[in-house]
């Protein structure tokens, strides 16, 4: 299978299902991988390229389609968007990404669109640079330009105003470092870097977390020293300062409500005991085979249950109660390209009602004087600030308390509240809330 054909039944298949893209080409790259890294790195390359930059090639193809773009079948608007990625966006010869394009057309056995497919990229060939709207109407030039909902670019720039917009967008469309979390149950961060360094490897201590480290072009992690040995685990940095903002004593007994994909519950097992609970019983193994990996299995009890519902009465009550609230994940577009297409502007208000819901079960179980930490992975106050705040004006009994550390870090703040935006410090967004019950 060669490159682009690969990328063209990746990108295919994740439009045509709701799957994660780094899921759909892990498997496609385990199932065919290919004889040389640099293979990999360029199918890599093409896939996450043409998924973040999918508006604005569409808004190229539509110029010269002679049919609607969502009449066209999936695996040739794939081949499409991965040529007209390589045009605009890659050191591919123009001519040859045209070329190379077709060919991977009859390597996926697709003949009857290769005339189709040919005479169209060869027309946007032609093109010097993608037409953009005028900058007059700036939310629909911005859309365009950085290919992210004008709905979306339209709120993100009365929030934060132009220049942190721009700044966000132009962060959701490059590739993400690689940064790890050292499990402080094994290593100390400074003994993991030293090990890091000897072997050969890239790596530099993460800005804000004390506990993170990035990895420069680092290849497939599983293959990395110290993943099976259980001394590190992936996690962006903005994710890794929200379980350090929790701060939670470590003699505290602590309820993780929302705990899938498990790498905050993880982070909390490396001192403490907890309790893990999730929604989807599916996902209850995969927690505990990075638990297992970790060496943190014993610390953790895994459970199935829906949040917004009482939890059964034999788990009693607890210090402190984490919920990493489902939510939009509009802080983890350059990760997850493809949530900017599946999203729409009526997911943050109804994702809002439903992290309120989880909010008030889970407040019932905090013991008096202990903490509810509340995160989600989005940009939007409604489901962040907005929604503490309204929970606080219903709930007197509850304070926002910031950790004693947060006043002299530089954490990034809103109010007593830890903040992340995507943008030049390299992190995904965040926003977290640590509330104590006074009584």
């Amino acid at each position: 299978m060669n490159a682009r054909a690969l990328a063209i039944q990746v990108l295919a298949r994740v439009e045509a299902s709701d799957a994660y893209l780094n899921v759909i080409l892990d498997h496609k790259l385990s199932e065919t991988p290919p004889s040389d890294r640099r293979d990999a790195g360029f199918i890599t390359e093409l896939c996450y390229g043409a998924m973040r930059r999918r508006l604005t090639l569409d808004s190229v193809i539509a110029l010269y389609a002679d049919r609607k773009l969502a009449s066209i079948e999936d695996r040739v608007l794939a081949a499409l968007r991965v040529g007209t990625y390589q045009i605009f966006y890659s050191r591919v010869p123009r001519r040859a990404a045209v070329a190379e394009t077709v060919e991977a057309l009859k390597v996926i056995k697709l003949e009857r669109a290769v005339g189709f497919v040919n005479a169209l990229l060869r027309k946007i060939s032609a093109l010097e640079v993608i037409p953009l709207p005028p900058e007059a109407t700036l939310a629909e030039h911005l859309a365009v330009r950085e290919s992210h909902p004008t709905w979306l670019v339209a709120r993100w720039l009365r929030q934060f105003g132009r220049e942190r917009t721009e700044s966000m967008l132009v962060a959701n469309n490059l590739a993400p470092d690689v940064v790890v979390r050292t499990n402080s149950a094994q290593r100390t961060r400074e003994a993991l870097l030293e090990e890091l360094l000897g072997v050969g490897l890239t790596v530099a201590k993460t800005g804000l977390s004390d506990v993170g480290l990035k990895l420069a072009s680092p290849g497939k992690v599983e293959a990395l020293y110290g993943y099976d040995e259980g001394l590190w685990q992936v996690q962006d940095e903005g994710a890794q300062l929200v379980g350090l903002y929790g701060a939670i004593p470590p003699t505290a007994r602590v309820l993780d409500a929302c705990a899938a994909p498990g790498g905050k519950a993880c982070h909390l097992a490396e001192t403490h005991d907890l309790v893990a609970s999730d929604l989807h019983p599916n996902k209850l193994p995969k927690i505990l085979a990075e638990a297992k990996r970790l060496r943190l299995e014993g610390k953790m009890k895994l459970i199935s249950h829906d949040a917004t519902t009482p939890f059964p009465e034999e788990l009693g009550t607890f210090d402190a109660v984490t919920v990493d609230a489902p939510c939009t994940g509009l802080g983890t577009l350059r990760r997850h390209p493809e949530l900017r297409y599946r999203r729409a502007e009526g997911d943050v208000a109804r994702l809002a009602v439903l992290q309120l819901k989880i909010l008030e079960t889970c407040q019932a179980l905090v013991n008096p004087g202990g903490l509810l930490v509340y995160a989600v992975c989005s940009t939007e106050p409604q489901e962040g600030q907005d929604l503490v705040e309204m929970f606080l004006r219903s709930h007197p009994e509850f304070t926002a308390e910031p950790p004693p550390r947060f006043s002299e870090s530089a954490w990034p703040k809103y109010q007593s509240y830890l903040r992340t935006l995507p943008g030049p410090e390299g992190m995904d967004g965040f926003f977290a809330a640590r509330l104590r019950k006074m009584y």
